[in-house]
């Protein structure tokens, strides 16, 4: 496939081939899902905990003898049935986490690219350096390669990038992240991605 390369002004330098085995995959809806499922899952902390009447303070004395007097026979005011007890059946942390392997992790990734590339999705710039460390200029830059749509930078490193992460911070609808952090939420989330000539190759290396 291919697709124009961009300048900051948003001007055509020229062009590039992007490999077919990622951006003309197979796209399989069922196997994004699932990875998407999987991912928002395993995100989950599971911390949510509610006593029972082992852990609820007090309640140590029986409240009233077992026999002789009218009423129902209680062990503890910390059972379940009184105001302040413990409770049954009610949630304690535990994990979400849920297993999918790498080759069906990569599958969906590679599926969710294709549908980014048949969508006209994805841009390629041939550098992505900013005169000025500033959100302005960032946003600048951003409308011309995207306009107002919402926007995945995908960069090679964090060190030669630092300009453009401090210069994104302040964008709505702005993520920049390593391009070896590439997943399926954030590819779904947004409407372009934005891929530096040396990021491709960052994707090419464990999808292709």
């Amino acid at each position: 496939m291919q697709v124009d390369v961009l300048n900051i002004e948003g001007k055509k330098v020229k062009s590039v081939e992007l490999s077919a085995k990622i951006f003309e995959a197979p796209i399989n809806i069922d196997l994004m899902h699932q990875a998407y499922v999987r991912q928002m899952a395993n995100a989950r902390l599971g911390l949510h905990d509610t006593k029972t009447r082992n852990e609820v303070a007090g309640g140590g004395r029986k409240p009233w003898r077992q026999k002789g007097t009218g009423r129902a026979r209680q062990g503890s005011i910390r059972a379940a049935q009184w105001k302040g007890g413990g409770r049954i059946h009610t949630p304690h942390p535990h994990l979400y986490t849920q297993a999918m392997p790498r080759k069906m992790r990569h599958a969906a990734l590679r599926s969710a690219l294709s549908v980014k590339a048949s969508e006209n999705g994805i841009v390629v710039v041939d550098e992505l350096k900013l005169s000025n460390a500033k959100t302005s200029v960032m946003a600048a830059v951003l409308s011309n390669l995207v306009g107002q749509e919402s926007v995945l930078i995908l960069i090679p490193e964090k060190a030669a990038f630092e300009d453009v992460i401090r210069s994104s911070w302040n964008l709505p609808d702005t993520k920049v992240m390593l391009a070896n952090y590439l997943n399926i939420r954030d590819l779904l989330t947004f409407n372009k991605v934005v891929f530096p000539m040396a990021s491709l190759d960052v994707v090419e290396s464990f999808l292709g």
